[in-house]
């Protein structure tokens, strides 16, 4: 059983607060005679006793009509769902040299980052049951998305990445650590982060040893991937005309480093030069990364409201019934 909206459940705290201010204001007066003396001589009979029930059955009638507004439902097909129970932060490069054009799409060459993001779109639809967050960077780290089991709202964060949108440089140790943060209070069976990067560190207060071995202290995986090809690639700059020309630079991946993380933490490192090994690397990590588990999953659910709406009109019908014939007061 749960409440759709609990929050309305808050209304509650008023319901006293109404009688309070209704026995504070009164009512007019119902006897309009000079002289009560009449009416003193009344006794109160036996039934008239009875009228603090009245005030009961309409205190009840708001609570279940409070109770219907948050919708209580009772689940009622019941299925096994089986997840992995992961959290994964994806730390991603988004230096200058990721314009470099060594990659390919189906529309032909592209940068680093356009294929990163195709091939880590990818590997988040597969992980439908894990917490994945983002971590973008170049001279220094920024969350683009926190640990979310909402994908679609992870991939519209990572379209919106964008070369420039920081300073330039290659902050691997301050990456490693901000992603690592972000797992430091997980209780996920299995803790990963996949960071990728097409340099080496130049900039960022920690550096990248120092964040393995915290990384590591924290009982997380790291899985590191130097992205780029052998030798030259193609990077894009303007000439005098503002015509897109290409220029060849030298790749220059911290191999050895990026190894070292991932022997301290337990991973692995892997060197995707073009996107095919990139695609494979990501589908291999996602087949190492697997710790099964199953729960219950309600599929659909009953809805209590109709019976609490019932039950508060009841009450408010007994108390007006009452109020009006056998509990009635004068005149």
């Amino acid at each position: 059983m749960r409440l759709h909206d609990p929050w309305v459940l808050l209304v509650w705290l008023l319901i006293p607060l109404v009688f309070w201010l209704q026995r504070r204001t009164g009512s007019e007066a119902a006897v309009r005679y000079p002289s009560l003396a009449l009416l003193r001589s009344l006794t109160q009979t036996g039934k008239r006793r009875w009228r603090w029930i009245l005030p009961l059955f309409r205190g009840a009638a708001l609570f279940l009509l409070v109770l219907a507004l948050a919708r209580p439902q009772l689940g009622k097909a019941e299925s096994q769902y089986s997840g992995e129970g992961i959290d994964i932060v994806l730390a991603v490069d988004i230096s200058s040299s990721m314009l470099s054009e060594d990659f390919n799409l189906e529309r032909g060459r592209a940068n680093r980052l356009e294929v990163v993001k195709s091939v880590v779109r990818d590997f988040v639809t597969a992980r439908g049951g894990d917490r994945i967050g983002l971590v973008l960077f170049s001279a220094r780290p920024y969350t683009q998305c926190p640990l979310t089991l909402d994908h679609g709202w992870l991939l519209q964060n990572l379209d919106r990445a964008e070369i420039g949108m920081i300073e330039d440089g290659t902050a691997i140790g301050s990456a490693l650590a901000t992603a690592a943060g972000r797992l430091e209070h997980s209780e996920a069976k299995s803790k990963i982060v996949i960071l990728l990067t097409d340099g080496q560190n130049n900039a960022g207060r920690v550096s990248p040893l120092t964040a393995a071995d915290a990384a590591s202290a924290l009982g997380i995986k790291v899985y590191t991937i130097g992205a780029g090809t052998r030798g030259l690639a193609p990077y894009p700059t303007r000439d005098a005309f503002g015509n897109t020309v290409y220029r060849p630079i030298q790749v220059d991946i911290d191999e050895e480093t990026l190894a070292n993380i991932a022997q301290t933490t337990g991973g692995r490192y892997f060197r995707a030069t073009n996107t095919a090994s990139l695609q494979s690397i990501y589908e291999t990590i996602d087949q190492l990364e697997r710790t099964p588990f199953r729960a219950p999953l309600y599929l659909d659910y009953y809805e209590l409201y109709p019976w609490c709406i019932v039950w508060a009109l009841a009450l408010i019908g007994l108390e007006t019934g009452l109020n009006h014939t056998l509990l009635r007061k004068l005149p």
